[in-house]
């Protein structure tokens, strides 16, 4: 899998790209076929009355589909850890939804040759 991290308006330390990648390499318990994660972290802009406010974004590119989870927190250790939840959730219904479709081609193929 391949990893990209981006930085918006926050320096990336060291301990926050291996965070980051580490939640994001754990998807692949979930879904096998991830090719690539693009991962944006940042901070949305510095006029907020309660605070910084900081986000997480990740696109995985999975076959034929680009899965994408955007998560706001006071915190950008939490904004990760609620996109991580969030995708094993979108992971579970993607591999669901392509096993009915593999099942369904399956069935329609063996039906052809009954007939």
């Amino acid at each position: 899998m391949i990893i990209n991290i981006h930085g918006t308006n926050i320096e990336l330390t060291a301990a926050l790209k291996e965070y980051a990648e580490d939640k994001v390499r754990s998807f692949s318990k979930f879904f096998g076929n991830i090719r690539q994660a693009d991962i944006d972290l940042g901070l949305r802009s510095h006029h907020h009355q309660k605070g910084k406010i900081f986000y997480a974004e990740v696109n995985l590119h999975v076959p034929n589909r680009i899965l994408r989870v955007v998560k706001d927190a006071e915190d950008v250790y939490k904004a990760i850890d609620k996109v991580k939840d969030h995708f094993k959730i979108e992971l579970e219904k993607t591999k669901g939804k392509m096993r009915n479709k593999n099942k369904r081609v399956l069935r329609d193929k063996k039906g052809y040759q009954d007939f």
